[in-house]
C-alpha cells in the first residue's frame, strides 16, 4: 500500500511544486513506483513532469465523475501522473455534495497498491481541493520561505490541519516544516526560522534538517520536462532533495563522486 504525501502551504511561491517534482524524481531514481497528482489548477507539477493536461483526463473529471482515476493516469519519463487544468478551480463551488471531502481518498484507494508512494501538490488555498489533499495523505510537508508573509501562511494553516484531524483523517501526520531559498547568512532567516520553531511545535512537529539553498537549476529543470534528480544530479540542489527524501522516508541512493580530470 502507497505511502501517501500532501506538500503544502497557502502561501504561493513557496517551493511546492520544486519539492513535489524532486520527491517524484528522487524516488523513482531509488527504484521506487510513484503516482504524482497535481492538485494546482495552474498545473505546474503537470508540467515539471511531462505531462499533458489539455487532450487527456485531469483531477477535474476524476472529481466530476466523468472518469476513473485508472483511465487520468499518464506514464511519463519521470513518474506517473493525474494532471490539472484551469477547470480543477471550479471545483469549490461544483462539488456541493455530502461526503466531498473525501473523493481523492476514495479515487486513490483503487490505486494504492500499485504504487510505493503517492505525492500531493496542493494549491496556494485552503479550499476543498486542499481538504481533500488532507483527508486522502498520511503525511504532511510543509515548505517556506525565510519570509514573514510565508510564515504567516504556515499559521493560518493550522486551523485547518486540525479540523481535517479532528473529522476527516486522524491519523494525519505533519513529518516538518521544509525550509526552501534558505541563506543562513541572512539575519532574516535567524529570525523566521526562530518563529517558525515556535508554530513547529504548536503543531507538534519540527524544522526538518533537510533545508534547500536558492539555486537556479531548480528553476530551469521544469523547462525541460524533467526533475532536478535527472537535470542536475550532481548539484548541490539536487544532494539537498535527495537528503530531504532520507530524511521523510528513509530512502537513499549513493552517488558516486565525480572522477577528476586527469592532468596533461
Amino acid at each position: 500500500m502507497a505511502i501517501t504525501i500532501a506538500i503544502t502551504n497557502q502561501k504561493g511561491g513557496v517551493g511546492k511544486t520544486t519539492t513535489c517534482s524532486a520527491f517524484c524524481g528522487g524516488l523513482t531514481d531509488c527504484g521506487h513506483s510513484v503516482l504524482a497528482i497535481d492538485l494546482d489548477p495552474q498545473g505546474n507539477l503537470s508540467f515539471s513532469l511531462g505531462a499533458d493536461a489539455e487532450d487527456n483526463y485531469t483531477m477535474y473529471d476524476v472529481f466530476k465523475g466523468n472518469c476513473d482515476i485508472k483511465e487520468a493516469i499518464q506514464c511519463t519519463p519521470n513518474c506517473d501522473v493525474v494532471a490539472a487544468n484551469i477547470l480543477l478551480s471550479g471545483c469549490e463551488l461544483e462539488l456541493t455534495g455530502v461526503g466531498r471531502e473525501y473523493i481523492l481518498r476514495e479515487a486513490l484507494s483503487k490505486v494504492e497498491d500499485d504504487y510505493d508512494y503517492i505525492i500531493i501538490d496542493t494549491p496556494p488555498a485552503l479550499s476543498i481541493l486542499t481538504i481533500n489533499a488532507y483527508t486522502a495523505a498520511d503525511q504532511l510537508i510543509i515548505p517556506m520561505i525565510a519570509e514573514i508573509l510565508s510564515l504567516q501562511g504556515i499559521a493560518q494553516l493550522k486551523e485547518t490541519i486540525f479540523a481535517v484531524k479532528k473529522y476527516y483523517n486522524k491519523n494525519l501526520e505533519i513529518k516538518g516544516i521544509l525550509l526552501n531559498k534558505y541563506n543562513p547568512r541572512l539575519i532574516l532567516t535567524k529570525e523566521v526560522e526562530e518563529l517558525a520553531t515556535m508554530i513547529a511545535q504548536q503543531l507538534d512537529t519540527k524544522i526538518l534538517d533537510a533545508k534547500i539553498s536558492t539555486s537556479v537549476v531548480l528553476a530551469e529543470a521544469p523547462a525541460h520536462g524533467v526533475t532536478i534528480i535527472d537535470y542536475a544530479p550532481r548539484s548541490k540542489a539536487c544532494a539537498e532533495y535527495r537528503k530531504l527524501i532520507s530524511e521523510i522516508t528513509g530512502v537513499t541512493k549513493k552517488i558516486p563522486p565525480r572522477r577528476p580530470r586527469r592532468k596533461k
